[in-house]
């Protein structure tokens, strides 16, 4: 929707005080590291300026206006930030400005911080909320946007411990592959601590693997495979983490253009891509010896990386024997919508099954996915599968499944070691 032509001008006289006002930041995207404050220390800070000094006022104005983007500020285009369940808006308006949210209610004033018309707004909001919100001056909307409130508490087994020897990562690129070509994909191998080559070990493969590979990010399974190692709450085990295939003009970051096609087809292209590329150029590189029995390879992924994840054990039953989906995919963007049915008809196959999703899970055009992963629970639990459903309140995405971590793989590895 366009902007009354009021709105349009302020929109471009704020954007010109990037270039006017002397001591500005440049930068239109958030900065990281020094000065920097978390939602939650904004809102802190701003519970303390009622009765702080100029200067603090000060800091606090320049802090916010580096972590939300001078541009994006003045441009109404600054979304929310949230950290736990706090949330922070803010905007560049010389009017007074609120929040509220998509029914009209007052969510709050927001507190002016200088002469410029940065205003900031810091709110504790209800945990599991999806907050469609509208910041409002002189009775006109400037900005809207939605921001997901979704906090869990991690266990003890996803914080690095000292005393807990510590499995390293190691990382290649692939792009000879012959099962998907004209892509190219990161590949990042956790090899357990003291890893010995010709070392028999489990496998564990995981889709979407750069940001489940790296131990300070949402799910942190390194650090909850060296805890879980260390405690022989499960075996020693690889892992493989793999990103999907991005085509060769495609930077490393970007949104990886072959996922969709990789993840969410049926059939056993990505099975066959495991087993004849990425797995043996694995034992290549490291000298790895994986245990030639499906109860020692497991598999896992979200969203789109979960049907993928079942899709490999369904295809290959005889190789994979273990799979962790969360949030899973199994709706009608490839066909995937199918395989409740097909599991009833189908004699049941030697695979255990760890599924998790939550009751604010997606819901448009290709399917619901609450109700789809109670269909395939259904189905499983139909045929006698070896299964487990867990249930929480997360949105789509990692964060409901990152805190069980610990316990799913306690489950899924029960009777390894």
């Amino acid at each position: 929707r366009r902007l009354p032509s009021v709105m349009r001008l302020n929109a471009i006289l704020l954007s010109c005080l990037l270039f006017l006002i002397p001591g500005l930041p440049a930068q239109d995207k958030p900065k990281n590291g020094a000065g920097s404050l978390s939602p939650i220390q904004v809102k802190k800070a701003l519970e303390g300026i009622v009765h702080g000094s100029a200067t603090e006022r000060q800091k606090l104005h320049d802090t916010v206006l580096r972590a939300f983007g001078m541009k994006n500020l003045a441009q109404g285009r600054a979304p929310a930030k949230i950290e736990q369940s706090t949330v922070v808006w803010a905007i560049l308006d010389p009017q007074p400005a609120t929040v509220v949210s998509e029914d009209g209610t007052l969510i709050g004033e927001m507190i002016r911080l200088g002469d410029d018309g940065l205003q900031v707004l810091a709110r504790e909001m209800p945990n599991f909320s999806d907050i469609r919100y509208r910041v409002e001056s002189g009775g006109m909307p400037r900005m809207a946007g939605s921001a997901h409130v979704e906090h869990y508490e991690y266990t003890a087994d996803s914080l690095p411990k000292a005393d807990v020897p510590k499995g390293r990562l190691e990382k290649f690129e692939w792009k000879d592959s012959k099962v998907f070509p004209d892509t190219v994909r990161d590949v990042t191998v956790y090899l357990p601590a003291n890893h010995r080559a010709g070392e028999e070990t489990c496998v564990m493969v995981w889709q979407d693997g750069t940001r489940h590979a790296d131990p300070n990010g949402s799910m942190r399974v390194p650090v909850v495979f060296d805890n879980l190692i260390h405690q022989k709450a499960m075996p020693r085990t690889v892992g493989i983490f793999i990103d999907p295939g991005r085509k060769p003009q495609q930077k490393p970051g970007d949104k990886a253009a072959n996922r969709g096609f990789e993840y969410d087809s049926l059939g056993d292209a990505y099975v066959r891509f495991l087993l004849e590329e990425i797995i043996p150029e694995v034992e290549k590189r490291h000298g790895t010896k994986f245990r030639q029995t499906p109860a020692a390879w497991a598999i896992g992924g979200g969203s789109s990386g979960g049907i993928c994840a079942f899709t490999t054990a369904w295809e290959r039953p005889d190789k994979f024997g273990k799979v962790l989906s969360w949030v899973g995919s199994f709706v009608d963007l490839r066909g995937g919508h199918v395989y409740p049915s097909l599991i009833r008809i189908t004699e049941r196959k030697p695979v255990r099954v760890y599924l998790l999703d939550g009751e604010n899970d997606l819901d448009n055009l290709f399917g619901n996915w609450p109700l789809a992963n109670k269909q395939m629970a259904a189905a499983l639990k139909y045929m006698n599968y070896d299964y487990r459903m867990d249930w929480n309140q997360c949105f789509h995405g990692s964060k409901g499944m990152a805190p069980v971590l610990p316990e799913a793989l306690r489950w899924l590895w029960r009777d390894v070691r």
